[in-house]
């Protein structure tokens, strides 16, 4: 699928962009003023510590961050034992704060599309390859751990 030739860092940019843009010449609606939009900034620290967080756990157990490469460890570890995919989810809560850092309605469709390409392009794709590396281990895990939260 040519989704996955294209690592999620680069549709997180994409969509960073596509949401300045819809929320600077296509504002639907203000939901958020300042001082509360200020929030967003914290969401989005929260989101880039917990992607970095996740992606630091993968280069400790040296397997690939890379979604279409091989896994060669299961990481069960860290915030790994709270969600089976901490990096996506860190991506998600930096693009829902700058949604609401940027206040207007319009950015959050494209949190929407984000979540959609993540959930079906990568996660429902990658789960299936986890399952057969590593057979009971991960069944075991997914049946434990929730995908998202």
């Amino acid at each position: 699928m040519m989704l996955r030739k294209i690592i999620p860092p680069v549709y997180f940019l994409a969509a960073l962009a596509l949401m300045v843009g819809l929320h600077h010449y296509l504002p639907l609606v203000q939901l958020v003023a300042a001082p509360v939009s200020c929030a967003g900034v914290i969401l989005i620290s929260v989101g880039l510590l917990v992607s970095f967080w996740g992606a630091n756990a993968f280069r400790k157990a040296g397997t690939p961050v890379k979604p279409f490469e091989q896994s060669t460890t299961l990481v069960l570890h860290g915030l790994y034992r709270h969600t089976r995919n901490p990096m996506y989810l860190g991506l998600i809560v930096m693009l829902v704060g700058t949604g609401i850092w940027l206040g207007s309605l319009s950015p959050f469709l494209v949190v929407i599309i984000f979540f959609l390409i993540i959930q079906e392009g990568f996660i429902r794709h990658e789960e299936p390859f986890l399952e057969n590396i590593f057979g009971d281990e991960y069944r075991a895990y997914r049946s434990r751990v929730r995908r998202w939260f």
